[in-house]
């Protein structure tokens, strides 16, 4: 335990079940934490913030919290809703509302003296582009499937003949709502050749070699620990489609694996990170991604208990490093 009165912000939504675990496993430990959604400024948050010699002085200040800038220990930067113009505000005046929010208000969070990022906003925005993701991997000693990102018809068919089978992913995972307003999602999904139009012109899609894999591994990072766990029971390409048919069971990463993740975290600055491997016939492992900000609640209890523990700890004692 620690004396110390400085607060843990974690930033994010109301809705968050990972938060709240992080948030409880703090409070259990009697740490001051603040929740503070950024999409709720200027509703339920005001911020009165004096920027001199000595640094940012004074609150920002939510429904139920104060936060004193200059007093706190950490950061867990989680999902926050969007930034938003205030109710009733539309048009330009809402655009510029918001981008006033956006660089004010989240300008000050990311510039906390002192505190302990898990991870810094910039640095999520940083490692998030999949093309950066993958170049970064390869640099670090990760071995990535075969990549082509191509609005060029004819080159994604070449590819689709010289590496097939191919799969296609979405280079972000933008909210899409169809026509009659339902809320829908593009998975990975293996490519047919035929199925590929000249509509691709539209926008850079990225196709990958399919590993011929027996497993999927997530392998979260916090700091330097890891807990990988291996994944099986999904009967097709992406296991998120069928979490009620899964099975975990805890696997370590080879040491050269291990290596390599930590050289990519450092790469881009991370504390945490949410890696995603395919293991082939012969247990290696293949990087598809790494979400710098990824899911790892729905795990069983035990695992989910060691991450939410790591990750209080890096939250509690900013000043140790594992």
């Amino acid at each position: 335990m620690t004396d110390d009165d400085r607060a843990a912000v974690v930033v994010t939504r109301l809705d968050d079940v990972t938060a709240d675990l992080v948030i409880a496993e703090l409070n259990e430990r009697s740490v001051p934490v603040v929740r503070l959604d950024p999409g709720d400024f200027p509703t339920a948050v005001t911020l009165d913030v004096y920027l001199g010699a000595q640094g940012p002085d004074g609150r920002i200040v939510t429904s139920t919290r104060s936060i004193d800038v200059s007093r706190v220990r950490s950061v867990y930067w989680r999902r926050p809703s969007p930034y938003a113009a205030p109710p009733g505000v539309t048009g330009g005046e809402a655009r510029w509302c918001a981008d006033q929010i956006r660089y004010g208000l989240g300008g000050l969070l990311g510039a906390l003296p002192g505190a302990h990022y898990v991870n810094h906003p910039w640095r999520n925005r940083d490692a998030e582009h999949k093309p950066a993701q993958l170049a970064t991997a390869a640099r670090s000693g990760l071995r990535i499937p075969p990549t082509l990102i191509t609005n060029d018809r004819d080159r994604a068919c070449r590819f689709a003949a010289e590496h097939g089978p191919v799969v296609y992913k979405p280079l972000w995972n933008t909210d899409y709502v169809d026509a009659e307003g339902r809320h829908l999602n593009i998975w990975a999904a293996e490519a047919d050749p035929a199925g590929i139009t000249a509509q691709l012109y539209m926008a850079p899609h990225l196709f990958q070699k399919r590993v011929d894999k027996t497993s999927d591994v997530r392998l979260t990072a916090v700091g330097g620990k890891l807990f990988g766990v291996r994944i099986d029971g999904a009967p097709g390409l992406d296991w998120r489609l069928h979490y009620d048919r899964l099975a975990y069971a805890p696997i370590d990463p080879p040491p050269d694996v291990t290596k390599a993740v930590h050289a990519y975290l450092d790469a881009f600055g991370l504390v945490f990170g949410a890696f995603d491997f395919g293991l082939d016939q012969e247990g290696r492992w293949w990087f598809y991604e790494c979400n710098p900000n990824g899911q790892w609640a729905w795990f069983p209890a035990p695992i989910t208990k060691q991450i939410t523990c790591a990750l209080a700890d890096r939250l509690q004692h900013p000043g140790e490093r594992p």
